[in-house]
């Protein structure tokens, strides 16, 4: 018989877990190569227990935790890399030179006030790069959107 989930298309996802009104857990993945149910049940629970930037979630948090699920499209080629061609609000970014990769949500430069330079900037930090590292042949720039789900 198959399995529920084979029936939602494929497509990457990200969850992100706040408690009183602060980030508590943020994990995707950007590949579309399993079910939207598989990968949405697999980032909450990475959220809540691999982000390393904190703890596990204890049971105790959980009657106070808001979680989004931000479903991503397919990520497009930035060609050329052009700051005026970043929808500020629409568009997510990947930065990837390398092994090293950056990944921000299209929400994360609206609750910054970023311009489109400053959140390309920001991908590249994140990527572990300069923050110019996109102006630079050799890094690939990629843009997505997300349709978000926020209980």
């Amino acid at each position: 018989m198959p399995d529920a989930a084979d029936a939602w298309p494929k497509r990457g996802a990200f969850v992100t877990l706040e408690a009183a009104g602060a980030l508590r857990g943020c994990v995707g993945q950007m590949r579309a190569n399993r079910s939207l149910a598989t990968v949405v049940c697999e980032m909450a629970v990475a959220a809540a227990r691999d982000d390393p930037r904190f703890p596990p979630l204890g049971a105790h948090e959980l009657p106070a935790v808001h979680i989004e699920i931000s479903v991503l499209s397919d990520a497009e080629a930035l060609r050329p890399v052009v700051p005026e061609r970043v929808t500020v609000g629409r568009d997510g970014l990947v930065v990837r030179r390398g092994e090293s990769i950056g990944v921000l949500l299209p929400k994360v430069a609206t609750e910054f006030g970023w311009g489109s330079v400053d959140f390309l900037g920001a991908a590249c930090r994140k990527a572990g790069l300069s923050p110019r590292a996109w102006s630079d042949a050799a890094t690939e720039v990629f843009t997505f959107q997300a349709e978000v789900f926020r209980e």
